[in-house]
């Protein structure tokens, strides 16, 4: 499973068009980190990291209710192998256990997602760790964002991972992404990807 991430990460090389685009586009977009759509609608934030695994990051982002850590978005990250030194701080910081957002918008980095594919994502507890975090119960259908996150700074555009999120139910929907991200369907994976990649996020992560 983990070759075949790893593969289709080397596959999606961006075009110096769609690199050129992402300029343009951190030029205007205003979009809110989703560290801050979570604080905002739920008073809280925080991220746990849940294990690092052969080049992947599993995470949780969280808010707190009931005195509890409820995760919002469970996240798994595959970062480039090759980081530039341009933005060797705060990768190193990411690595850390700090948001990921947070620390690039802290440094004066734009962020852009270039998506690959919205839609949903069924998860069964409560053997699913998924659920599990996000304190879910029985058959859960999640809505499913799977992007490449590139880091925009000048004139420079650098691909820095891709990733797979999974949101709670009562955080973000599927038409709620639709809303707030560009999607163009001609970029949209392969059944066979999508089955893939699906599989990682609902596998448990490494001790």
């Amino acid at each position: 499973m983990l070759d075949y991430f790893e593969d289709f990460a080397a596959e999606r090389k961006l075009s110096p068009a769609v690199l050129a685009a992402a300029l343009g586009a951190c030029a205007t977009e205003t979009l809110l980190l989703n560290s801050e759509r979570i604080e905002q609608r739920f008073g809280s934030y925080g991220v746990d990291v849940l294990a690092s695994e052969a080049g992947l990051r599993r995470s949780s982002l969280f808010s707190i209710a009931n005195q509890q850590r409820v995760c919002r978005t469970y996240s798994i990250v595959r970062f480039t192998d090759q980081p530039d030194r341009s933005y060797g701080h705060e990768h190193t910081k990411v690595l850390e256990g700090n948001s990921l957002g947070q620390v690039f918008r802290s440094h004066g980095w734009s962020i852009h997602k270039q998506t690959l594919h919205i839609g949903s994502v069924e998860v069964e507890g409560p053997a699913s760790e998924v659920c599990e975090l996000m304190r879910l119960r029985g058959t859960q259908v999640l809505a499913l964002h799977v992007y490449q996150l590139l880091l925009v700074k000048n004139t420079q555009v650098f691909e820095y991972a891709l990733i797979i999120e999974a949101h709670h139910p009562d955080h973000l929907s599927s038409s709620d992404l639709l809303e707030i991200y560009h999607y163009d369907d001609s970029e949209s994976l392969s059944a066979d990807a999508l089955l893939k990649l699906t599989a990682l996020l609902k596998s448990k992560s490494a001790a």
